[in-house]
């Protein structure tokens, strides 16, 4: 498998800064932020699957851009993973027609440009040799995390999360873990707010990664642009081995 950061930041501005969003293949979005964008027309009509860790608006926007600029241009529609409450967010409060249309009924029911699939923790999803799995995540909505297995390596990508032990058993079952995307989206000196949203700060980063039992590359995404030196300054100075690397646009990741 091969992933391409789209964007990972915590924010907008400058001309590196975009929100979540991962390009698996040609046809997988892991989250699709302001990061698709920067894609060709080309290359959007090739997407077939999103999967969505939660509904935060960083982390969805531009599926209606997408839709909107390529849906009449695909044989078929792109299908949506996500839990049963965020797809129920995505309904009510984005695609409903106030918002956005809702593609689900465009430009026919029986022939939509998007179709949802209600995903839980646990499950696995199959495309070819390609197996995704949800991972268990703690944010202040429902959200989850993924785990990318093309059978020879994976890699984890935690979503937006807190603190969260759940993820470490799994993760440290994973026999071919290869790397880890975990976000880190404040300071140490706003670990409070770290705390209030169900976010990580370097403090808290360095509690998670202990609970990590097995080799694997680490990065850090979701760091917002104004505070980027200072976190990474602070992720640096965490005590142990190599500290965790950052994340970045167009970095390219083969497992």
């Amino acid at each position: 498998m091969r992933l391409r950061v789209l964007g990972c930041s915590g924010g907008i501005g400058g001309q590196h800064n975009r929100t979540t969003s991962f390009l698996v293949d040609h046809d997988v979005l892991v989250d699709a932020g302001t990061g698709v964008g920067d894609l060709s027309l080309a290359e959007l009509t090739l997407i077939d699957h999103i999967f969505v860790t939660h509904s935060h608006l960083d982390h969805v926007n531009s599926i209606a851009f997408f839709l909107d600029s390529v849906g009449a241009l695909r044989p078929k529609a792109v299908t949506v993973y996500a839990t049963a409450a965020t797809i129920e967010t995505l309904k009510k409060h984005l695609f409903n027609w106030d918002i956005w249309p809702d593609f689900t009924q465009i430009p026919t029911p029986e022939n939509p440009w998007l179709r949802y699939q209600e995903v839980e923790v646990g499950a696995v999803i199959n495309l070819g040799a390609r197996r995704i799995t949800v991972l268990p995540a703690v944010h202040t909505v429902p959200a989850v995390g993924y785990l990318l297995d093309s059978g020879k390596g994976s890699l984890v990508f935690t979503g937006d999360t807190g603190p969260n032990d759940a993820l470490w058993s799994i993760v440290n079952a994973v026999d071919n873990l290869k790397f880890i995307i975990i976000e880190t989206a404040f300071s140490d000196k706003d670990r409070w707010l770290a705390e209030l949203s169900k976010h990580l700060c370097p403090a808290m980063l360095g509690e998670e990664l202990a609970k990590l039992a097995r080799p694997a590359e680490i990065y850090v995404t979701h760091l917002k642009p104004s505070e980027i030196e200072l976190t990474m300054q602070e992720i640096e100075e965490l005590p142990g081995g190599s500290p965790p690397r950052l994340l970045q646009n167009n970095h390219v990741f083969e497992f």
